[in-house]
């Protein structure tokens, strides 16, 4: 194999989405019906770069991975166990330490792009 053809494209075209809700007692609020298309996945299962979208609603997030989001469209609500929270939206580029305990809101719709790094 080149070196060329390794490289891999984040993108949702030809690939089929993952449809799911977070588990039932995790949702807060609404039905945040979520698709991930993932893109790439290392060989160790350790490293994951996609695509995600999430439907309004709001549930608990508990992190044991580390996360860069690159938000697309929309807009999310990060709080942590302390009531802290973040607003991100289209344009917005952080990471999700691992550890990270709260909830994740969507009022309306969001996309990202992800990469996870789970040690």
């Amino acid at each position: 194999m080149s070196l060329i053809s390794g490289i891999v494209d984040v993108a949702t075209t030809g690939i089929d989405a993952e449809n799911f809700l977070p588990d039932a007692g995790k949702i807060l609020s609404g039905k945040p019906e979520q698709n991930v298309w993932n893109c790439f996945s290392s060989g160790d299962e350790k490293f994951h770069v996609g695509t995600w979208d999430s439907q309004a609603g709001e549930w608990t997030v508990s992190y044991s991975e580390n996360e860069f989001c690159l938000i697309l469209e929309g807009e999310s609500v990060i709080s942590d166990k302390d009531g802290h929270q973040k607003t991100v939206k289209a344009g917005d580029q952080f990471v999700m330490p691992a550890g990270f305990e709260g909830t994740w809101s969507v009022p309306s719709y969001c996309k990202k792009i992800y990469v996870v790094y789970e040690a």
